[in-house]
């Protein structure tokens, strides 16, 4: 079985002095893969796929973000800044457990999910970004609670090609250097091609 090996100290005396040891662990560190489904939806949604990321040898976090999920007690009232915590929560308990290496980790989301992805590769390390059918949202909206949006002005401003200045997500599509993929629904009304286009990297990104 391979191993790895990693310098630590030991503290001893209440950190008067520190001893030098060797760490040594089963097998090398693994991909974190963290999933996050879209508005209406449950982790559920993931379950089967963060299985089958565990049988190829990775780990898969999948989770509830307040109010997200139909039915949740939140669903009327919480904000995208409260899911956006929720997420940095999520991906910190990911990268906290033994095995994951921290410079390795994939986010998969859908619609609203895909949204707040992007915004996350902003504030913590992602190396692989794969977004289906990913939602926008204007960012002055950005504290109303998700579910009190002005469906039609929200439409109208889909339609439109939006620039990464003017847009907190579109800016962190623009500056990701890692891989892409995005997935477009062929008939999808409410995430319009426009969003699609505006979404994707810069041609000096790597997109699939």
């Amino acid at each position: 079985m391979a191993v790895r090996d990693e310098a630590i100290t030991v503290a001893v005396d209440g950190g008067e002095e520190r001893l030098p040891g060797t760490l040594v662990s089963p097998g090398p560190l693994v991909p974190g893969f963290l999933f996050l489904q879209g508005w209406g939806s449950t982790r559920e949604q993931y379950l089967a796929r963060a299985r089958e990321i565990a049988a190829l040898g990775c780990v898969g976090l999948t989770f509830e973000p307040r109010g997200v999920a139909k039915g949740y007690p939140r669903h009327d009232t919480v904000t995208r800044e409260e899911n956006l915590r929720d997420v940095l929560a999520a991906y910190d308990a990911l990268t906290d457990r033994p095995g994951v290496d921290p410079a390795a980790v994939a986010v998969v989301g859908s619609s609203y999910g895909a949204y707040v992805a992007t915004i996350l590769s902003s504030l913590r390390p992602v190396r692989w970004l794969a977004l289906r059918v990913p939602a926008l949202y204007r960012d002055e909206d950005w504290d109303v609670p998700k579910a009190r949006l002005d469906r039609e002005a929200l439409m109208a401003y889909r339609r439109g090609l939006v620039s990464p200045d003017d847009n907190r997500a579109l800016g962190a599509c623009a500056a990701f250097r890692g891989d892409v993929l995005i997935v477009q629904s062929e008939r999808d009304d409410t995430i319009p091609p426009p969003v699609i286009a505006t979404t994707g990297p810069p041609s000096s990104g790597r997109a699939r």
